[in-house]
């Protein structure tokens, strides 16, 4: 008897379905049948069912002589099916990478629940994929396993099968089959959960449901009326079972908001079947309606025409509806050309005013958080400059990574202009506000973001992909505005210079963001690990990949649990997702997998974490200032290179040892050659070339040069072989056997230091 029985409907997927099934035949949990249903579909979806299951025996396909709906074949896999559990996959949908190992480890732990419900994200025809906006109703946190009484706004979740587990027995026991019609998850979805004594949910990303740019043979007009026949089926349901009798209230509202959300949708019911569609949604309205359930103000609208069930009235609403966003819409406008005006007279008023010498404004990445060469550059005009005041350009929701002796600024308010306009100090790593005009006796320093490996500026010019819609008269322009620009090292000055070609003054200083490498101590990172929930003892592996500019989203390359289950109990990995994507590269956090995406530093970030795995981010060469090992995983070499294009080939000069795919990533960490003589000798040599200036005082320099105007002495480069950077925690661990890896000092956070991605 197998641990699932996953149910496939097949039905006009033939382009999706064999995705589905390698998705479900591909988990690393193999303790499972496929009953993939032919839904007598007239294309060669029953030919691709008896294909699967010539290759695997797991595979057992079921013919309908024709097509019942998904409701219809969902049946037929139940009744062949023999596992301790059901799980339903749509033919267009695909199971996400270890799906149901955490659904089974989930079952182990609640012990065995009736229904477990899991997360799902939607995979959109584009090419996006976006998680549904229900995760906090999934927290695994408090009692398990539950009743829906323990957790009644689960039922604010989509009313579909596809994204629970079920027990066999319990769906026996209970009698409960899927009706025909098109919302047939409806009189499934809610007596399941209504009727199970033991609920668990999962807080995990297990299923990926296709969103697909047309529903070939998916329901229109009159096909959607059976949502009635539905709620019928759901209130019987209750009504046979005297103790459900307090759930009537909620599933009355839940059934007119999604009456309200059939009517609403011009792809679901046609314009000239509207009338008839709200007088039977009247009808329902005044059969089910409970004498005195309270109605939340919110939904009292949508009461309100369901229960009149006119649609001329519907109508008038509409057309006030959109009134009224029209009216909001033209108000709005005329403010922002109001505001636009006030502001702009406001900025050419402050421009004539005098510069003031002792400010300074700061910001990093276009608003983000403090952090980055900027945020060093600000502590040390603080430190080395008294009297010196500061302001910091940052979006709101990012002040309280700001310190408090900094003045926080809102990007587009009347502060941030006369900031730019009076401020005699102007610090970036991006570009200022294209109406941005610069004042004689104004100082621009650009401090970039790090040393470039992929190409950068005008290089760009025949990167479509990478490019985009950048405007390169616009980015020259900025650059004219520019007095110096910092550079780490050598190779970044001739890059600068090329690439972006102005007349500034190249300042070979160091990047000032690495500075804390050199000054952190010992208890500086025992206080970080500590702060990240990393276990004494462990071995903490910074996994930071960088953007593709030939993708849409981030491109998960590793499956890191998988990585992190080959390696053993003794391996911790702290997940950063790029910072132009907001989706985290875990479906969950805690444990010895941490997502670390929305940590505020990432210098802290690297302080803490004993080795490095990248693949083209820019973050490598200033890791090599700690002089801990880096790991280079690239297996889209080629793609990258064509896409975006490097500066030099990183497969014969990288920073340590390289991984072409995961396995070979995990062989590099399992036969300690992550740490070994050549990857040290490799880094050595990445050191000489990049890191000639990252001494502790870039940002010390910078300060002497261009505000104190001291050129020499006190802040002369120290030799690479003088440096102290801060030790990992296992660095006494050098060349030592993986096995024999003693427990390294406990550890910390403390005040988060300048960041950058």
């Amino acid at each position: 008897m197998p641990r699932f029985s996953v149910i496939v409907p097949a039905y006009k997927v033939q382009a999706y379905l064999q995705d589905c099934l390698e998705s479900v035949l591909g988990q690393s949990y193999p303790d499972l049948e496929v009953l993939a249903v032919d839904d007598g579909s007239p294309d060669a979806c029953g030919a691709l069912v008896d294909e699967f299951a010539a290759r695997d025996a797991r595979v057992r396909p079921v013919h309908l002589p024709e097509n019942g709906g998904v409701g219809v074949a969902r049946n037929a896999g139940i009744e062949h099916a023999t596992g301790d559990y059901l799980v339903f996959v749509d033919g267009d949908d695909t199971l996400a990478p270890d799906a149901l190992r955490a659904i089974a480890d989930r079952i182990k732990e609640a012990g065995d629940p009736d229904v477990v419900v899991y997360d799902h994200a939607h995979a959109l025809w584009t090419g996006e994929t976006i998680r549904s906006p229900f995760l906090h109703q999934l927290t695994e946190q408090g009692p398990v396993p539950f009743r829906l009484d323990d957790r009644p706004l689960l039922l604010k979740l989509p009313l579909v099968a596809w994204n629970k587990a079920y027990r066999r027995e319990f769906v026996e026991r209970e009698g409960l089959t899927f009706a025909p019609g098109a919302h047939t998850d409806t009189s499934w979805t809610v007596p399941a959960l209504l009727a199970a004594g033991s609920v668990a949910t999962l807080d995990r990303v297990c299923v990926h449901h296709r969103r697909r740019r047309q529903l070939t043979g998916a329901p229109t007009g009159e096909g959607h009326f059976d949502i009635h026949e539905q709620y019928d089926r759901v209130f019987a349901f209750v009504d046979a079972r005297p103790e459900l009798a307090h759930w009537r209230p909620v599933l009355f509202r839940r059934m007119v908001d999604q009456l309200v959300s059939v009517l609403a949708r011009p792809d679901r019911l046609p314009r000239t079947a509207r009338a008839e569609f709200l007088r039977r949604s009247r009808a329902h309205y005044r059969r089910y309606r409970t004498p005195g359930a309270a109605v939340p103000l919110h939904a009292r609208l949508r009461h309100l025409l369901v229960r009149t069930g006119s649609y001329r009235t519907y109508r008038t609403v509409l057309l006030a509806s959109a009134l009224r966003r029209h009216t909001t819409r033209l108000v709005k406008s005329l403010a922002r050309s109001v505001r636009s005006a006030s502001l702009r007279l406001h900025y050419g008023v402050q421009r004539r005013l005098p510069l003031r010498a002792d400010r300074a404004v700061f910001t990093s990445h276009s608003g983000r958080g403090y952090g980055c060469n900027p945020g060093a550059l600000e502590a040390a005009f603080r430190s080395f400059v008294p009297g010196m005041r500061t302001a910091w350009v940052a979006r709101p929701e990012h002040h309280h990574t700001l310190p408090t002796a900094t003045a926080r600024v809102r990007p587009g308010t009347a502060a941030y202009w006369t900031a730019l306009a009076r401020s005699k100090y102007l610090v970036n790593n991006a570009s200022w506000d294209e109406k941005f005009v610069k004042r004689a006796g104004q100082v621009v320093i650009q401090t970039q973001a790090g040393t470039p490996l992929k190409r950068m500026g005008l290089d760009l010019q025949d990167r479509p992909a990478a490019a985009r819609d950048t405007d390169f008269t616009a980015l020259l322009a900025d650059v004219d505005t520019w007095d110096h620009c910092l550079s780490a090292n050598r190779h970044s000055t001739l890059v600068w210079e090329r690439v972006l070609p102005g007349g500034y003054t190249t300042l070979e200083t160091g990047q000032p963001r690495n500075d804390v490498f050199q000054q952190a101590t010992s208890a500086d990172v025992t206080r970080l690990r500590e702060s990240l929930g990393i276990p004494e003892g462990s071995v903490a592996i910074l996994y930071a990949p960088t953007q593709r500019d030939y993708l849409r989203g981030p491109r998960h390359t590793l499956d890191l649990e998988r990585v992190l289950r080959q390696l053993g109990p003794r391996y911790v990995l702290l997940a950063r997702a790029h910072h132009l994507y907001d989706a985290p590269l875990t479906p969950a956090s805690g444990g010895r997998l941490i997502d670390v995406t929305d940590h505020p530093s990432i210098e802290s970030l690297c302080l803490a974490s004993d080795a490095l795995v990248t693949d083209y981010s820019s973050l490598m060469f200033d890791y090599a200032n700690l002089d801990r090992p880096i790991v280079i995983h690239s297996d889209d070499w080629e793609a990258y290179e064509a896409a975006r294009g490097t500066y030099f080939d990183l497969r014969t000069f990288p920073p340590g040892a390289f991984a072409r795919s995961e396995d070979e990533l995990i062989d590099i960490f399992a036969t300690g050659h992550w740490r070994g003589s050549r990857s040290a000798q490799l880094r050595g040599a990445f050191r000489e070339r990049f890191c000639q200036y990252d001494d502790g005082r870039a940002a010390e320099r910078v300060v002497q040069r261009l505000v104190l105007g001291r050129t020499a002495g006190r802040t002369a480069v120290t030799p690479l072989g003088d440096r102290h950077p801060a030790p990992s925690a296992a660095a006494t661990l050098a060349g030592a056997p993986l096995a024999s890896v003693p427990h390294p000092q406990s550890s910390t956070d403390g005040t988060p230091v300048p960041t950058c991605s």
